[in-house]
């Protein structure tokens, strides 16, 4: 059974041993006068950016030093990198946007993970001092097990689960801070293996980082062993073994992260995970040399770029003098350098600077051109 946040008010009152106490419609700090020390929570949103904010919000509004949470969440499909990794490296980028997949930057670490409505979120919240991730996965081991026995699953040492030895079907990330911690992991019961393969790609050929890589794993879901179990009873059986695994009896709540008056400031934390700066700004430095085909030329164009803060700090394109003159190429390296590495915001620039251009080149040049903005 799973209650909503409006309607917690009255399981609180009839819980034993809670005198005095009141729930208020604007609070704060609901979570931490809930009377017990551990929760399951699970969010009623299926956005990814509403749920990376509600796990910041928990993160910086509940003692953790005081109460454990287990949140639970899904979202529609989308792409979720780790803090310190370079989103051209982990994904196409172009199929992102032809396929409005949105793109998001998560603060813990770890790899590149593909969700949709066919994969189960976890996060698993406590002080810094009780911080175990082999006992989260536990957690999740036990519950399928129970589900189902015949289901071969273990944890591994890269904190992932696989199944039958070999296949991944969850993967794992976590962020620390002075007092507290969490660790969220995935769960493939039914996620569609075609777009997570689409979407897990480069952006092109060449790029060269010291940002953290994801490590490719063989992938499976639960549905492919079992298609009998549901997600719902999946959901079910986490949340009974969280509480049995911790000692913890309280009955699951379904929160809307988009309700601010429950979660004061949920709303700015958003925002800042919806910005271009965070999502592509906050890349490590890198580079890019790469190749680019061109159009009855007998040599290909050499690309060379130096990327900072998301932005093109350094560009250098060597093609053959007899396919474009020279002037051309450096007219269109000078409009390059200082844009964002972003095919939006340089098309604007590099079609301004088209228009400027009447000379017999100018239909080479758009295509030049093109080539460079598609492997943005």
């Amino acid at each position: 059974m799973t209650f909503h946040l409006k309607g917690a008010c009255s399981l609180l009152q009839r819980c034993s041993g809670v005198t005095g106490f009141q729930v208020r419609a604007r609070s704060r700090s609901f979570l931490t006068e809930l009377p017990w020390t551990g929760l399951v929570l699970v969010s009623r949103s299926t956005d990814v950016f509403h749920n990376l904010a509600l796990e910041d919000w928990i993160e910086a509004n509940v003692d953790l030093e005081r109460r454990s949470i287990l949140l639970l969440w899904r979202n529609k499909p989308c792409v979720v990198i780790g803090r310190h990794q370079n989103p051209w490296a982990e994904c196409h980028l172009s199929t992102l946007r032809e396929s409005d997949i949105p793109l998001a930057r998560r603060r813990s670490g770890g790899g590149t993970v593909f969700h949709d409505l066919g994969n189960l979120n976890m996060t698993f919240f406590a002080s810094k001092s009780s911080y175990n991730r082999q006992r989260n996965l536990k957690v999740v081991t036990d519950a399928l097990k129970r589900l189902r026995p015949q289901l071969l699953v273990s944890a591994t040492d890269r904190f992932d689960i696989i199944m039958d030895g070999k296949y991944k079907i969850s993967g794992s990330a976590s962020r620390l801070s002075r007092k507290s911690s969490y660790h969220h992991c995935t769960l493939l019961h039914s996620a569609d293996r075609s777009t997570l393969k689409a979407a897990l790609r480069p952006s092109c050929a060449g790029i060269l980082s010291n940002a953290t890589p994801s490590v490719p794993s063989p992938v499976a879901n639960l549905v492919d062993i079992d298609p009998s179990l549901g997600l719902e009873e999946l959901l079910d059986a986490v949340a009974q073994q969280y509480k049995t695994e911790f000692g913890f009896s309280s009955t699951p709540i379904q929160v809307d992260p988009k309700d601010v008056t429950s979660f004061p400031g949920i709303s700015d934390m958003e925002s800042v995970l919806h910005q271009w700066e965070w999502t592509f700004g906050r890349t490590p430095k890198f580079s890019v040399h790469t190749f680019l085909p061109l159009p009855l030329a007998s040599l290909p164009a050499e690309l060379h770029l130096d990327v900072k803060n998301g932005v093109m700090v350094h560009c250098r394109l060597d093609v053959p003098p007899d396919w474009l003159a020279p002037q051309l190429v450096d007219g269109l390296v000078n409009v390059l350098e200082g844009q964002r590495f972003c095919p939006y915001s340089s098309a604007a620039s590099v079609a301004a600077f088209l228009r400027s251009e009447n000379c017999e080149g100018k239909s080479r040049l758009k295509q030049l051109s093109d080539s460079v903005l598609a492997i943005m």
